[in-house]
């Protein structure tokens, strides 16, 4: 499955807008957190190929997006379910931590 990346004008057709549940992950570039919370779901992308749709947002590139949802801490995590924001981790979330937060939406 593609992470892909995604910006204050494709935010809404991209997550809102989805058929599946979308993780969003807002991060930084600069943020050491951030990248390792990319690897945990680079990990965990492949067990939720048609399931889940992945996303990242760059908080320094889609300032909108992330005053939209209110974004003081990265890396935060937030799914989306019918264009509704349904949950939110913030600081690193661990791969099982992810994945049973995940399958409540799937399906």
């Amino acid at each position: 499955m593609e992470i892909i990346n995604v910006f204050d004008d494709e935010f809404d057709r991209e997550v809102l807008s989805s058929e599946l549940p979308v993780l969003v992950d807002f991060w930084a570039s600069w943020c050491a957190p951030c990248r390792m919370q990319g690897e945990v779901l680079k990990e965990l992308a492949p067990d939720l190929e048609g399931k889940v749709k992945i996303v990242k947002v760059n908080v320094d590139e889609s300032e909108r997006t992330a005053i939209r949802y209110g974004i003081t801490s990265i890396p935060t995590l937030i799914v989306f379910r019918g264009g509704e924001a349904v949950e939110k981790t913030v600081g690193l979330t661990p791969r099982a931590e992810l994945s049973d937060m995940l399958l409540k939406y799937i399906g």
